[in-house]
């Protein structure tokens, strides 16, 4: 079985830090956010073989990233949208790369360790084609289900149908090798039109509620600070994998002057630089960063060139918490 992760998006909404970065690819804790999906996934999946990514907005971040196309021993197929296709246009583009078999579709820019195997397992169970994995809190409660069926009867209520609660889709989803079919190789175009055509001709769109784990959408300067503070406080998150012992994580090679005053809740990268007098406070300084003698840093996301920044990835979070 393979994974499609979503990786051609623009991060408008996290601009300046995606001018050079695809939005998958901004550290959380010097890591690349994708790379916690593809753990995630893995975890998930002992059926796993592979993972497909699509690429648009500076591809090259990738490659850095993944030299080897790998990643823990899986393969990943990379394939590059020079114009943007949307959702159901992404999955067309790939279709040759998911192997005629079930795959996973999952949101490159979110970041969760949600059960998955409660989805799988509902999936099967209701013969669905897609079946989507769903929250009953969060924001965007757009999604009218049928309790008793398991079936997605609305979306964002566009067809009308009442539904005593509506759920938060997550950005992860099973899709049945037929649904290909309803896809247009080469068209621009969003899943959405599909899921509900889908709903329309009856019981082919599911959903599994689920309420397990954490789930953030990184979708702005605000909410990539908080994660960081959040994930510390969060016991047992990721549950596949390390969890940061502290909001505090300075790594070894990071410059930090002697005279500098740094606070608990930074999180400092590979490179970067922090000089004479500097305060530093509830903010993250990516790899190369620079704060200059003196001065004063709080509640901020400071990049790095974006050389230095691509040398980083994946560089080993050795020095954490040191003072």
């Amino acid at each position: 079985m393979k994974a499609f992760v979503l990786g051609a998006g623009l991060g408008t909404r996290l601009q300046p830090l995606t001018e050079w970065l695809p939005k998958p690819m901004v550290p959380v804790f010097h890591r690349p956010l994708i790379a916690y999906a593809f753990d995630h996934l893995r975890a998930s999946f002992p059926q796993l073989d592979g993972f497909v990514v699509n690429t648009h907005h500076f591809p090259e971040a990738y490659a850095s990233a993944f030299p080897e196309e790998c990643h823990a021993g899986l393969p990943i197929a990379f394939r590059h949208e020079p114009v943007l296709l949307e959702t159901a246009g992404g999955i067309a583009n790939v279709a040759d790369l998911l192997g005629g078999e079930r795959f996973i579709v999952y949101n490159g820019d979110i970041l969760t360790d949600m059960p998955l195997e409660s989805l799988m397992e509902g999936h099967e169970r209701s013969g669905h084609e897609v079946t989507l994995l769903l929250r009953s809190r969060g924001p965007g409660l757009h999604i009218g289900l049928d309790d008793a069926t398991g079936g997605v009867r609305d979306i964002r209520g566009m067809l009308g149908f009442p539904v005593e609660q509506r759920y938060q889709f997550t950005g992860v989803y099973v899709v049945e090798p037929a649904f290909l079919d309803r896809l247009t190789p080469g068209k621009k175009e969003s899943v959405i039109p599909i899921f509900l055509e889908m709903i329309r001709q009856g019981g082919l769109l599911g959903g599994v509620v689920e309420d397990r784990g954490q789930w953030w959408d990184l979708g702005d300067a605000a909410t990539y600070l908080a994660v960081h503070r959040e994930i510390p406080q969060t016991p047992g998150f990721p549950a596949y994998g390390p969890q940061p012992a502290s909001w505090k994580h300075v790594v070894s090679t990071a410059q930090v002057d002697s005279t500098a005053s740094i606070a608990s809740e930074v999180v400092i990268g590979p490179s970067a630089e922090v000089g004479a007098g500097a305060v530093v406070e509830d903010a993250v300084l990516w790899p190369g960063a620079r704060v200059g003698a003196g001065a004063h840093v709080t509640g901020e996301v400071i990049r790095g060139d974006r050389a230095t920044h691509y040398a980083h990835f994946f560089d080993d979070v050795e020095g954490e918490g040191r003072p």
